[in-house]
């Protein structure tokens, strides 16, 4: 039996679901211009609250840095609004001439959003813009523990937005979150598609709703380091990577695969820039604080490598920035080789490209299936071989996975919700945006018959051609073309004729 905080939670659901239904009925009815002027204004707003929203983030969740978390705002406000500002969403978004077919586009309707602890503000600035571009309302449901920052993110949201003109309660947030209030939220009636971010029970809890979902899987991202590879700027790479926001992007890095040759160069290297060699014993310690009860422990997530150092029994110096233990085992038992979702990062030694493509195959499978790799090479045939091979949707070369697989680094679409296809039991393998949250119909014109030949249209086509002066019934030229005497045309008919009696 439900306690009564579990009651309202779920009535709240239905409540926000309702007025988010007739405000999207509102909203559906705006122009091109209209909802541009309306996503362009929220897009400002959360600029200007960027570091405000950082500094709720971080206080309330406990979870990663205010710089960071600013950053992780800004890039919603900024790189994603740059790439959906001139996405048509309105009416027909596209015309084919050769083929004549017009596209159409329709809303969703109503989005129920799930938000993580780790990134809340961003995740909800990330879910307005692309909803409301699309021309959709959202519902969000807040993780309990980011629950001030995240009424605070939408509240900004909603009222830039109706202020710019789109109907009230077009973006809403639970105040009262609970497992039974989001499961109502994802499974009512009124609700069209859900965006998932957060653990993996709530990702399969969105995907067993029986409504269509985008969800993420765990992001347990591998990178290799060749031979080839530009030691010093990888090394940079992973560790800003690797650092930025104490590990709670999924798309960071989780272990690095280092060729044996290149090893010492490459770890004196990540020294300079900030890691932490863990001694074996050292290790222990990390890895006894890693997991508990089987299951990551939540105390280490997006703390900072003095504060799990702390836990652990251990000081590190203020400088360092990301603690790394070498490992060889790889398991959902091997507390290094999981998804931390902090700064600690496992080190494995390799020979050969071969054997690092085999490595990077089995941590993916060890929790991160479909979600992001990362390698460090100067060689293209290896870069296409790991390509062809790894169970990734998003394969980072030369950058840090957190940046480059959502976009900030690489050419692929600016995001915060990382589809990881199929291989992650999930529906899309994409980077989410706007075009994700419309329904595209198509307009298509007749531009040819239906090809339907028949024994006497077959007859037609044929070339006929007087060649009786030459002896022969039946030729081909060297055109391909075929003559036929008038004798052979004549019992052709007959034939025809008695088949057709």
């Amino acid at each position: 039996m439900m306690a009564d905080f579990d009651l309202l939670s779920v009535q709240e659901a239905r409540n926000l679901l309702q007025r988010a239904r007739e405000a999207q009925k509102k909203l559906a009815e705006l122009s091109q211009e209209q909802i541009d002027r309306i996503v362009e204004n929220m897009a400002l707003e959360a600029e200007k609250h960027a570091s405000f929203l950082a500094r709720m983030a971080t206080e309330e969740t406990g979870f990663g840095n205010e710089t960071d978390k600013t950053t992780k705002n800004l890039f919603a406000a900024k790189e994603v609004y740059a790439a959906i500002k001139d996405m048509k969403t309105v009416g027909i978004i596209g015309i084919d001439e050769n083929k004549q077919v017009w596209e159409i586009a329709e809303p969703v309707g109503v989005i129920a959003g799930v938000v993580p602890s780790t990134n809340p503000t961003s995740t909800i600035i990330f879910k307005s813009l692309i909803a409301v571009k699309a021309r959709n309302a959202i519902v969000f449901s807040p993780h309990p523990s980011a629950l001030k920052c995240s009424l605070e993110a939408a509240k900004i949201m909603a009222k830039t937005a109706q202020d710019a003109g789109a109907p009230k309660n077009i973006i809403q947030c639970m105040e009262y979150p609970s497992l039974p209030g989001t499961r109502e939220l994802m499974s009512h009636k009124l609700t069209d598609v859900i965006l998932a971010t957060g653990g993996p029970g709530m990702v399969k809890a969105a995907y067993s709703s029986g409504k269509p979902a985008y969800g993420v899987g765990p992001g347990n991202v591998p990178v290799y380091v060749h031979t080839s590879a530009d030691l010093d700027q990888a090394a940079r790479h992973i560790i800003e990577s690797k650092a930025f926001d104490y590990g709670t992007i999924c798309a960071s890095e989780q272990a690095v695969v280092v060729e044996r040759e290149i090893k010492q160069a490459f770890m004196d290297k990540l020294k300079k820039y900030g890691a932490y060699l863990l001694s074996e014993t050292e290790k222990e310690r990390v890895e006894s604080i890693i997991l508990t009860e089987g299951s990551l422990n939540p105390k280490i997530v997006g703390k900072s490598p003095q504060a799990i150092g702390k836990m652990a029994g251990l000081s590190f110096p203020t400088e360092v920035k990301v603690l790394v233990g070498e490992e060889k085992e790889i398991g959902k038992n091997i507390p290094f080789a999981i998804e931390k979702l902090s700064p600690i990062l496992a080190l494995y030694t390799v020979d050969g490209w071969e054997e690092g493509c085999d490595v990077c195959i089995r941590l993916l499978e060890t929790g991160g299936l479909g979600h992001t790799l990362g390698i460090h090479c100067q060689d293209h045939a290896v870069i296409k071989a790991f390509a062809l091979k790894q169970p990734a949707s998003r394969i980072v070369v030369n950058s840090g996975t957190t940046f480059g697989g959502i976009g900030a680094t690489t050419g692929i679409f600016p995001s915060l919700t990382l589809g990881c296809g199929s291989y992650g039991n999930n529906i899309t393998s994409d980077n989410i945006g706007p075009q994700h949250l419309m329904n595209v119909k198509r307009v298509a014109f007749g531009i040819r018959e239906m090809n339907n030949t028949t024994k006497s249209e077959t007859l037609q086509s044929v070339k006929i051609t007087d060649v009786s002066e030459t002896g022969k019934n039946v030729s081909i030229d060297q055109g391909g073309n075929l003559t036929i005497s008038r004798e052979e045309i004549t019992e052709i008919v007959k034939r025809i004729l008695a088949e057709m009696k």
